[in-house]
């Protein structure tokens, strides 16, 4: 995956993220980006059309009056579950993140190693694959900076390895999400890995609820609240027009990661079962507290993979 570069959208499109009363988008459907003069109109069109779609959709699922607004995240046999947020700990139910690197260096490609344990402390091989992989790694800064997802590989020894460059000094979060065979669930532990250096953390993102990734528009419908099943849209255009073509990434069309400012809690949702390669893809996602998340949205269109991430305030 590359993380492509990104900047706030001139104009902002549709209510800001966090808005009091955020509820469903009603039917309507907030006001379109119109990224290129002379097309904005058909843009429009496609998305409203597509909204308008998807909230009945929501509707349906929920059992709702018609043309109601409902709070239900979305179920299904392809959809994430909504756990609590992970990647807090080191170590967790007997699971433990044993980091083989001490250090890496800003500005050189650097071998990134870590193992599994387990409760008998002996270092894990087993993994289920999840979502087309066995292992996850998010990195971040700890100001939420520098957004990679990348899959290790790993040897026959069970340590897991993979080429990172730092982009500046100061701790990087390791994320590690993985299924150990024989597990209930999912795990997801979490390690800092120093960068020596002065650090000097970058300014979060003010909120924006639409941004420009390459020639991509991509937009962020739905209010958050803590400890409420939530539903947001992501739209997505390009050269004026809505990307009706999404290819799967990682078995879905989309992923969203959300990461808490401060104590960086992680939760990584799915689409909704029902989802199809159109301009807008829905994602159902509790957040376990007030306070600032930044969302990371992956899809993958022409074959290259693309990140647009969005701050949001609950």
């Amino acid at each position: 995956m590359t993380t492509t570069s990104q900047r706030p959208a001139a104009t902002s499109a549709g209510r800001a993220v966090g808005a009091p009363d955020p509820g469903c988008p009603h039917p309507d459907g907030p006001p379109v980006p119109e990224p290129t003069a002379g097309r904005g109109t058909r843009y429009a069109a496609a998305l409203v059309l597509a909204l308008t779609l998807v909230v009945g959709f929501f509707a349906g699922r929920a059992g709702g009056p018609a043309g109601g607004p409902t709070r239900s995240a979305v179920s299904g046999p392809d959809a994430h579950a909504n756990h609590g947020p992970g990647g807090l700990e080191v170590s967790r139910g007997g699971w433990t993140l044993a980091l083989d690197t001490p250090t890496l260096t800003v500005g050189e490609p650097g071998e990134l190693a870590f193992r599994i344990t387990g409760p008998a402390g002996a270092t894990l091989t087993s993994f289920q694959e999840n979502h087309e992989r066995r292992m996850h790694l998010i990195l971040v800064g700890r100001d939420l900076s520098g957004y990679q997802h990348v899959h290790p590989e790993m040897s026959p020894d069970g340590t897991w390895r993979v080429t990172v460059t730092p982009a500046a000094p100061g701790p990087l979060r390791a994320i590690a999400d993985f299924w150990p065979v024989g597990a209930p669930a999912g795990v997801t532990l979490g390690v800092d890995v120093p960068i020596p250096g002065r650090y000097a953390a970058e300014p979060l993102v003010p909120p924006e609820d639409t941004v420009l990734v390459d020639d991509y528009t991509v937009t962020l419908d739905g209010g958050l609240r803590a400890g409420e099943s939530n539903q947001v849209l992501v739209w997505l255009g390009r050269d004026g027009l809505p990307v009706n073509d999404l290819q799967r990434h990682l078995g879905a069309y989309g992923h969203l990661v959300a990461l808490r400012q401060g104590d960086l809690a992680y939760l990584h949702v799915h689409p909704a079962a029902a989802s199809q390669p159109s301009s807008v893809v829905a994602f159902g996602i509790t957040v376990p507290s007030a306070g600032t998340y930044r969302l990371f949205f992956e899809f993958r269109h022409l074959d290259q993979v693309h990140v647009a991430a969005f701050t949001v305030v609950v």
